[in-house]
């Protein structure tokens, strides 16, 4: 303890640059303040929102993009008071470990701003007692201080932190889902039993990426937004997706990145200027379908980027060849899934190409190749977070493994599942969940001399009526 009081004591003493760099900041949001308020004031009034009722947002899930998504919005409209209130939702009880709080006591003193704001909170101490053993730190408690624990290496503002879901969730006008696909169901069944009395409807910005399969009564898929949807019973129109080319750490940094919200017109449009920041545009489509199951095959082909990226020694030329394979697989998915479906460019093929290029998925595939992981560790990884490809690799080939989605092999002139047009699916289904290959066998199937162009794949799907109704639930 002796030892705590006097780095802290040391630290008092300091002095430097961060009152006038604090100075600047104020100046720059006085500058900007008109405008943010302006833009927050107009969506207030499409809410219908009194002059004394704060625009109420939550961020249910504290994952690095839910954490750094609260963040963004905390700095941009936090100052407005009366008139903006966000929050953040995670679960109780997480301890931190040692090793973590080590390494993020060592992230704290190399940033003065961080270090002299912790001070100023009278907070930094517990952070001295954790890294000598002295306490344990708790994932809701560092998060307080702007640090997820999914990404400690990159500091965030202070949030206000709410570990009890009906406080968090009962009168929010806004509702941003940063949790896991796996998880998304079961927390807002929970979350639906706080809206039973509420006369007002919530809006719904979902940022998870994955689907579930359901084979009953037919096979067919279910995203995030469909979800939220069924198990709130909050309308459809009000449900919507954000997805685009960002990793979390990189947009908080102010990196310059874009997105799409998708969804109906009534919300999507507002939103979409709502959320636009200078670092950070947001756009709207209306394609809700496209963007949310490429949000899930992107997870799921990025772990096989990841191997092969591994396996080859970071070789161009085999990445590109894998590329090349895998976008003509989502394609081919997609036409399955919509009628029309949103092409593989722009947006949606940037955030297809940052996710195989450096995500926590294309990590957890590099990793697995390098031996430095196994798959007996699950797909919940210290540090990073739930990986969403690995049980994304299952329900897609589940999906589409059912001969009653049949189609016609283009060589064979025989009925044939979807996934059998997929091989890269079907390999990383047998490396990951059958567990009957190994890493291997990712560039054996890119190797394979009767793989056809991958044109030929999108051809396919392009010429030919695949499109199935059923496997989104319709009629």
């Amino acid at each position: 303890m002796n030892n705590s009081k006097t780095e802290l004591t040391r630290l008092k003493k300091m002095v430097g640059s961060i009152e006038a760099k604090s100075l600047l900041s104020k100046c720059s949001a006085q500058h900007n303040g008109l405008n943010l308020e302006d833009k927050l004031d107009e969506f207030r009034r499409l809410l219908g929102k009194s002059d004394k009722d704060p625009l109420r947002i939550v961020s249910v899930g504290a994952g690095a993009w839910g954490s750094v998504f609260a963040a963004l919005l905390q700095e941009s409209y936090g100052g407005f008071r009366e008139k903006f209130q966000i929050r953040i939702w995670r679960r109780p009880g997480r301890a931190v470990s040692r090793s973590t709080a080590e390494h993020l006591f060592e992230v704290i003193n190399s940033r003065e701003d961080v270090l002299r704001r912790l001070i100023r909170r009278c907070a930094y101490l517990k952070y001295v007692e954790a890294r000598l053993g002295d306490r344990t730190l708790y994932a809701d408690e560092i998060l307080k201080d702007g640090f997820c624990l999914n990404m400690v290496d990159t500091p965030l503002c202070p949030l206000k932190v709410v570990t009890n879901l009906q406080e968090a969730a009962w009168d929010a006008d806004i509702v941003v889902n940063g949790l896991p696909s796996t998880e998304t169901r079961q927390v807002f069944e929970e979350i639906s039993k706080y809206w039973k009395e509420r006369i007002t409807v919530p809006i719904i910005i979902s940022l998870s990426k994955g689907i579930e399969t359901a084979l009953e009564p037919v096979p067919h898929i279910i995203t995030p937004t469909k979800m939220i949807h069924q198990a709130t019973g909050v309308p459809i129109e009000n449900v919507l997706y954000l997805g685009g080319p960002n990793i979390a750490a990189e947009i908080y940094n102010k990196e310059y990145a874009n997105a799409r919200i998708c969804g109906a017109e009534k919300w999507r449009k507002p939103l979409a200027k709502f959320l636009r920041q200078p670092h950070f545009i947001v756009w709207d489509n209306s394609d809700l379908v496209t963007h949310e199951v490429m949000g899930g095959l992107k997870n799921v082909y990025a772990i096989g980027a990841g191997m092969v990226a591994a396996l080859t020694n970071e070789s161009a030329t085999s990445k590109s060849v894998y590329f090349a394979h895998c976008t003509s697989e989502m394609i081919f998915i997609t036409h399955l899934l919509a009628e029309e479906p949103e092409k593989l460019a722009g947006p949606l093929l940037a955030d297809t190409y940052v996710t195989l290029l450096k995500g926590r998925n294309a990590w957890y595939g590099q990793m697995l190749a390098k031996g430095e992981i196994n798959r007996d560790m699950g797909d919940s990884i210290s540090g990073k977070g739930m990986i969403q490809g690995v049980s994304a690799v299952g329900a897609f080939y589940q999906l589409l493994s059912q001969s009653s989605l049949s189609i016609l092999h283009s060589e064979e002139k025989k009925p044939v599942a979807p996934v059998e047009s997929c091989p890269i699916l079907k390999t990383l289904y047998k490396i990951l969940i059958t567990r009957e290959q190994s890493t291997q066998a990712i560039l054996q199937a890119l190797r394979d001399e009767t793989l056809n162009d991958p044109r030929d794949r999108i051809e396919i799907a392009q010429s030919h009526a695949f499109y199935r109704p059923s496997l989104l639930d319709q009629p």
